[in-house]
């Protein structure tokens, strides 16, 4: 038994869990049109049936608007949303202020003004923010952009910048996936987490996780993740033995 086997076996005795899991990268092949993007049916099985059990709560944490993440993820109630790196949470978003709002506007403008006529370039709109994809774009063009992005709009007071694969999120006010889990693992008087992850974006709720939960990274790269899988079709195969360990205890 791997450590990982070990640390999905003891969820299974868990009180009330919290399943918190990212979309892009983990659930879903990461593909060129993020409108594309699907769960696997493998995932999307365990997910369905993993909500469905007592005490158990599953979440999708994304970067994505929580209407695009709905969309894209074709899951419904039971399993909850929270999207734009946890500032929309599906019973409600937190409200921007004045100066917030009229701070968007700029960021908005501005960017557009940035990118227009950038090939591959896109712009997604968010509640508190935009975000800036290259994934589509030209090397030289994507860093053309990025590096402008950064020194611009990026720098200017009160924007909170979060660099992810090829994607660039500002938003008007800070927010993060960590912080995001944590909310929920509260309301919810939650034992413990599980949290799989892909992006730079995931390490804010890694460093939350306490004694007890549970760390997924998907792929490579750096990570505060105590456990690691290679790719989204590994990653089915660990929610299947969660789902058996929460089917059994």
């Amino acid at each position: 038994m791997t450590d990982l086997d070990a640390a999905l076996a003891e969820l299974g005795s868990a009180k009330t869990l919290l399943v918190a899991l990212d979309f892009d990268g983990v659930l879903a092949p990461i593909v060129p049109v993020p409108s594309d993007a699907r769960p696997l049916p493998g995932s999307a099985a365990a997910i369905e049936a993993l909500a469905d059990l007592p005490g158990t709560t599953v979440t999708m944490v994304s970067g994505r608007g929580l209407a695009d993440l709905a969309a894209v993820s074709g899951f419904t109630s039971p399993v909850r949303m929270i999207g734009s790196h946890g500032f929309e949470f599906d019973d409600g978003a937190t409200p921007l202020d004045d100066e917030q709002r009229t701070r968007l506007e700029t960021l908005t403008a501005e960017l557009h003004d940035l990118v227009d006529g950038e090939p591959g370039v896109t712009l997604e709109s968010k509640p508190a923010g935009m975000a800036v994809h290259v994934r589509n774009a030209a090397p030289e063009v994507g860093e053309r952009v990025m590096a402008a992005v950064r020194n611009g709009p990026a720098a200017r007071p009160g924007v909170e910048a979060t660099p992810g694969k090829a994607v660039l999120d500002l938003a008007v006010l800070q927010v993060s996936k960590g912080s995001a889990i944590e909310t929920l693992r509260e309301r919810l008087g939650a034992d413990a987490v599980f949290f799989a992850g892909d992006d730079v974006t995931d390490e804010t709720a890694f460093a939350m996780l306490r004694p007890g939960d549970v760390g997924v990274k998907v792929g490579d790269g750096e990570t505060r993740a105590a456990h690691r899988v290679a790719d989204p079709e590994a990653m089915t195969q660990v929610l299947r033995q969660l789902l058996a360990a929460r089917t059994t205890r």
